[in-house]
């Protein structure tokens, strides 16, 4: 008689997934569900898409959609890493007159986009020096270090924006002053 051939592992058909964190202990949530702390092995997770929500003490909470598979995926959520990705449309006052541009604020730094070629700017976060939004002006300051002083407004006439903005920017400072890293998208 033929020898017996070796049993054939079938596919998986559910999804096994591995939460980690670069802050241990976060909490995981898999579709509003609490599943437990990082790091952290779920097994039998349905394939398709699913809420993951990852939080811990002091640091944002991160919210995305994964897609799970059958079988094995690893996620590694990065608490201490700085996101920032932020532009507003804004009108820069100047004394006679006024322009029109962007201002960009990433973890590398900000600028400001302007075709008036002498008003842009770019520089690192930590290296502005004042920094301000007066909400009832409606008035965004900007002043880099050793640069002239920027003043900002929606063109809208909304504070709001502006104010948003400069809580955004001024969150990340603190971040970056306590030694965490800037992400690379």
């Amino acid at each position: 008689p033929a020898p017996a051939a070796a049993p054939v592992e079938a596919a998986p058909t559910v999804g096994t997934l591995r939460v980690d964190a670069d802050v241990p202990g976060a909490q995981v949530f898999i579709d509003r569900t609490f599943v437990g702390v990082t790091p952290i092995t779920v097994e039998n997770v349905e394939p398709g898409r699913h809420q993951l929500n990852v939080s811990t003490p002091g640091y944002d909470g991160v919210s995305e959609p994964i897609e799970v598979a059958p079988g094995p995926r690893d996620v590694t959520i990065r608490f201490k890493e700085v996101r920032l990705n932020l532009s507003l449309d804004v009108v820069h006052k100047h004394r006679f007159g006024s322009c029109r541009g962007r201002l960009v604020a990433t973890p590398q730094g900000i600028r400001y986009e302007t075709a008036e070629k002498g008003d842009a700017f770019a520089g690192a976060l930590l290296d502005i020096a004042g920094f301000e939004v007066d909400y009832l002006a409606k008035n965004l300051r900007v002043q880099l270090k050793n640069g002239k002083r920027y003043d900002f407004t929606d063109p809208q006439g909304s504070a709001d924006p502006l104010f948003v903005f400069h809580r955004d920017v001024e969150k990340a400072r603190e971040r970056l002053r306590k030694g965490d890293t800037p992400a690379i998208d």
